[in-house]
């Protein structure tokens, strides 16, 4: 956890004032990728890597903005015309102007960031920064929204001011997440039920792998059309209201790549709602075999994964004490999520860092997750 002391300390150098302090959470998904943004399921836990906003209110219409990562200030007018200045920026001021849209307008504000959650990594970064925004900006603001709504304007903000389309998953487990559980989350209705991590057992051991290969933004938005053009060729409004065995005999006659996206999203699907029971159970050999099938697919079918994911996907099964490995996030580098047994969860860390050393030359970051509770203000 970073020294919020020191963060205090450095707000009031820089800033002046006692700030309050708000956190939200990374996320690592276990299971249901590129499913979020087709209306589908999705199993993630929120992680107790954080972002924090320290924020004061100021008498004008001014926000100013350091962020602690990029070493940086910027100074903005609520009341400028609104447009992306294409920097970290960008997802602050988006959800000042989400916020507006949604009935919540801010009040200047000074905000210090500063985050565990490593940037394009696949653990929702963005997210964790436009929650921990959202939130800091409301309390200054004295204004309450409850936290769907706020989940939503953060995605909105991360839609249609910084220019990605991303689901609605991220948010919505920063704003809800809840220690010793994952979130099973339907996109569409937003529909929230907690399911059992036995903590006691196993633990989520996320791997990156230190390559974030270009395209990955294009090519997230390309998926995106791609399953969209899916929906369409079926009739329905988005794959999450067909199965595979709907469409095969169907899609057949699509082009390869939209047959593939489709299956990929259908039979995701399929993995999340069994996954969830497999939890449940606490039944881990189950949970690490649904794991491995959505990592084939993910490779196979939506043509997310790179050679460095598949290598440490390939690395981690070889080790003690591993259920399963996949990918999570959107792809092409960033972060694989492991199920360890407790027990080997620190000598699995350890020899997975030494072997993907070996094999690629690069040296990754492992973290050892705990489930970490939802977005909140810090009373200390």
């Amino acid at each position: 956890m970073l020294d919020l002391n020191s963060l205090r300390r450095e707000f009031h150098e820089r800033f002046s004032g006692t700030p309050r302090i708000f956190r939200a959470p990374g996320r690592v998904n276990l299971i249901g990728e590129h499913t979020d943004y087709n209306d589908g399921f999705v199993l993630p836990i929120a992680i107790d890597r954080a972002c924090y906003v320290l924020a004061q209110s100021r008498a004008d219409r001014t926000l100013r903005i350091h962020s602690k990562q990029f070493n940086e200030t910027m100074e903005f007018a609520l009341d400028a015309p609104r447009g992306p200045e294409h920097t970290w920026s960008d997802y602050v001021r988006g959800v000042a102007w989400a916020l507006a849209e949604a009935g919540c307008p801010p009040t200047g504000a000074d905000l210090l960031i500063a985050s565990e959650v490593p940037l394009g990594s696949g653990l929702s970064s963005s997210a964790a920064i436009e929650v921990a925004t959202a939130f800091a900006l409301l309390g200054v603001a004295s204004h309450t929204l409850e936290r769907k709504p706020i989940a939503l304007a953060c995605q909105r903000a991360e839609n249609e001011f910084v220019g990605m389309r991303c689901g609605i998953m991220d948010q919505l487990t920063a704003c809800f997440g809840r220690e010793g559980h994952a979130l099973l989350i339907d996109c569409r209705s937003l529909d929230i039920a907690p399911v059992p991590f036995d903590e006691s057992r196993v633990r989520a051991v996320v791997a990156n792998t230190m390559v974030k290969h270009a395209l990955a933004a294009s090519e997230y938005n390309a998926r995106r059309r791609e399953c969209e053009d899916a929906a369409a060729r079926f009739g329905v409004r988005a794959l999450r209201d067909v199965s595979w065995q709907n469409i095969a005999s169907v899609a057949a006659a699509w082009p390869e790549n939209v047959r593939a996206r489709a299956r990929h999203v259908t039979t995701e699907n399929t993995r999340v709602s069994a996954a969830a029971d497999a939890l449940r159970r606490g039944d881990f050999n189950e949970m690490g075999r649904l794991m491995a099938a959505s990592h084939k697919s993910l490779d196979e079918d939506y043509q997310v994964t790179c050679d460095e994911l598949n290598a440490m996907v390939a690395l981690a099964g070889e080790l003690p004490g591993c259920f399963g490995a996949r990918m999570t996030g959107g792809g092409f580098g960033g972060c694989t999520v492991n199920l360890v047994n407790v027990s080997d969860a620190d000598s699995f860390a350890s020899a997975l860092a030494v072997s993907y050393e070996r094999a690629t030359g690069l040296r990754p970051e492992i973290f050892i997750c705990r489930s970490a509770p939802a977005a909140s203000e810090l009373w200390t």
